[in-house]
């Protein structure tokens, strides 16, 4: 059988647990509660992390709680569909709500970055089967075409944590403290209540006949050789610009990485079709193309979300909360895309028209806010936003009810879980990456500006008053300052090494002081929304030469009509 004659029959079989409305939306239920909490944590931790790393003295090291934190969820991403499709939904969907609750509890006690890194790699292990498994389990009851019907309550739950979080997020962060502990942690405390509900649902109504895998063996080789591939090369994504790209420390990081991958692939060759991720599923053209795509869509989406925060807080002077709100225009943007797109499915049966929709806007998206500065109006800012949101709601769910399409239903976590992990590899690089690009670039930027304004006499007397400052930040800074300036040819290096590491500072100085900050800190940001923009294109291509194959509809194999019971 050919391969284009093999994916087509593949949507003659249909999806289904002989379900009615009604038991589906039961189940709904329990999903919501576990993609509630995924999502909350999401939006509640990218507006707090500037005064996160700011209390534990690592601005700079924030990239590696959020890579932490994706390195795990991205791993075990594919381990939980795979499970799943073995032992059912229920218990790995339990599993990974107690692990999140557990890692949530971890790192409201970090007292370093290291620590809050390593505690949200454990609370990873919880969510990367979060999304995978509330996704997959849709897959199992809904057809496709029907799927998209569906939307509206993920997209609820989606927008309602989207909103809540940054808000919240900002909330817990501005405050000193709540009942005697530090604002910020409570910004990890809030799922544990959240969570234990979420158990509760989720134990009691996630009850359907699940046809499960005869057999088989548990990849865990795989998973081990999967954790030894991607770990060093995020690290060193994260770490090259502090080591030096072609440092021994990268060359090491970039030889395990390369081992690890062939030991992946070589691994999952001897499994056979027991593998984590098996190799059968990168010889359709289809799957393999929409993997490529995810990749990109990922990495664009988790950049965007996590730069836009820093320019409210750090550019505009915006506090967390203020900056949660003033990200509203692009949830609102990504949940209209989402629902938009979401109907004319179901109504139509075909999605390519809007993942293209979605990469050109996402594109023209980013290549504007490259084009933000530190007078742009907030307005724009916002408006440039809410064109990125929407294009990106125009792209998530149209391509995942695609991947999900072109295997046939007994690959459903198989599927579910590889596009997920792939959409978190993009993510996880794009984080990476992107901030190791802001913080290469950051550093000299903001020394160049410094420089420049030392020759001006406003400046001058700017740092002479600060140094006789009652802030002791503030007069620290002038110090180094003026310690700087009997070296004219390293004039602000040392300052911005410290703006770098706490950025409170800035929103204490004079202008006369921040404005070179901050407009070595804009440039920076523009050239990684360009780099974006750019890794954006590839999807335009992607998109426009992705192969449509029909939607499976009809009610699924053994359904039940509304009030008749489900089969047991």
């Amino acid at each position: 059988m050919t391969e284009s004659s093999a994916a087509t029959a593949a949507h003659h079989e249909v999806a289904g647990a002989g379900l009615t409305h009604r038991q589906i939306l039961t189940i709904l239920a329990g999903l919501m509660m576990g993609m509630f909490l995924a999502a909350l944590d999401q939006t509640i931790v990218s507006t707090a992390i500037r005064t996160i790393a700011d209390d534990l003295q690592g601005y700079d090291m924030q990239a590696w709680v959020t890579t932490a934190y994706l390195v795990t969820a991205t791993i075990v991403t594919p381990l939980y569909g795979k499970l799943s499709d073995l032992y059912g939904r229920k218990p790995f969907f339990l599993l990974a709500i107690s692990i999140f609750i557990v890692g949530s509890l971890l790192c409201s006690l970090a007292t370093s970055m290291y620590e809050l890194a390593a505690f949200r790699a454990f609370q990873g292990l919880g969510a990367g089967g979060l999304f995978t498994l509330a996704l997959t389990t849709i897959g199992d009851i809904v057809p496709p075409r029907e799927r998209a019907k569906y939307q509206g309550y993920f997209l609820a739950v989606f927008g309602t944590s989207s909103v809540l979080g940054p808000v919240l997020g900002g909330f817990f962060a501005g405050q000193s403290s709540i009942l005697w502990i530090s604002g910020w942690r409570w910004v990890f405390l809030v799922n544990v209540p959240i969570g234990l509900v979420a158990l509760a649902v989720v134990s009691r109504v996630l009850n359907y006949d699940q046809q499960k895998g005869v057999g088989g063996r548990t990849d865990y080789w795989g998973a081990a050789a999967l954790a030894v591939a991607v770990a060093p090369l995020l690290i060193v994504a994260e770490q090259g610009r502090v080591w030096g790209w072609t440092s021994g420390l990268a060359w090491l990081c970039y030889a395990i990485g390369v081992a690890g991958i062939a030991a992946f692939i070589w691994i999952e060759h001897l499994m056979g079709d027991d593998a984590l991720i098996p190799l059968r599923v990168f010889t359709n053209r289809v799957f393999t193309q929409g993997i490529l795509v995810s990749v990109i869509v990922g990495a664009v989406m988790f950049g965007g979300i996590s730069m836009l925060p820093q320019y409210f807080q750090v550019l505009r002077g915006s506090s967390p909360m203020v900056a949660g709100l003033q990200m509203l225009p692009m949830v609102l943007g990504l949940m209209a895309g989402s629902i938009a797109s979401g109907q004319l499915i179901a109504r139509t049966g075909h999605y390519k028209v809007f993942t293209i929709l979605g990469s050109v806007l996402m594109t023209a998206g980013t290549f504007l806010l490259h084009l933000v500065g530190t007078e742009t109006p907030l307005y724009l800012v916002m408006l440039m936003a809410a064109l990125l949101g929407f294009g990106l709601g125009n792209l998530m769910q149209p391509i995942m009810l695609a991947m999900q399409n072109i295997l046939p239903p007994k690959d459903m976590g198989l599927s579910t879980g590889t596009a997920t992990f792939f959409r978190q590899i993009g993510g996880t690089l794009g984080v990476a990456v992107f901030f190791s690009l802001l913080f290469s670039l950051m550093g000299p930027n903001i020394s160049d500006e410094m420089k420049s304004a030392a020759t001006t006499p406003e400046y001058r007397v700017a740092v002479a008053e600060a140094a006789r400052s009652d802030d002791a930040q503030v007069r620290g800074f002038a110090e180094s300052l003026i310690a700087a300036s009997e070296h004219p040819d390293q004039a602000g290096g040392g300052s911005s090494e410290s703006v770098m590491s706490d950025t409170s500072v800035i929103g204490k100085l004079p202008t006369e002081l921040a404005s070179p900050i901050k407009e070595g800190f804009a440039d920076s940001m523009d050239r990684v929304f360009l780099a974006v923009s750019i890794m954006s294109l590839f999807a335009i291509v992607g998109t426009l030469t992705w192969p449509e194959l029909p939607l499976r509809t009809g009610r699924p194999i053994g359904a039940a009509k509304e009030g008749e019971p489900a089969k047991a």
